[in-house]
């Protein structure tokens, strides 16, 4: 069983309250009100891959926690990875960690993961 994350001091007025930054390099990915809360469970590959995965698997986990950003010139910084079933993943373009999110090919909306990135102004 998972424990839960309460984002909710993230949140004012269903927008992201404070900048949104890279959890390794601070890099500033999303300034302040311009991502929207979504909650939606999508699984997310692991920052960091177990050693006994096999070639063609990613260990993943679930997340359902975002910022929604339907354009992707909103961003400050954002980099993109490997696309897997339809799903380009997000990483930190000056650091490359990542993911910390996801573009959905089909719609071109982007979700940032909250769980994955740190929420300060400087």
């Amino acid at each position: 069983m998972t424990e839960e994350a309460d984002f909710s001091e993230q949140i004012t007025d269903g927008k992201n309250k404070s900048n949104v930054r890279c959890q390794f390099c601070n890099s500033l990915m999303l300034k302040a009100q311009e991502g929207t809360y979504n909650q939606e469970e999508v699984d997310v590959p692991l920052m960091m891959q177990k050693q006994d995965r096999t070639v063609d698997s990613l260990n993943s986990e679930p997340l359902k926690d975002f910022w929604l950003v339907k354009d992707m010139m909103t961003f400050e910084n954002i980099g993109f990875s490997n696309t897997v079933d339809g799903r380009k993943f997000l990483v930190c373009a000056d650091c490359e960690r990542g993911p910390v999110g996801y573009h959905d090919l089909s719609t071109r909306h982007c979700y940032l993961a909250l769980k994955r990135v740190v929420h300060k102004d400087n």
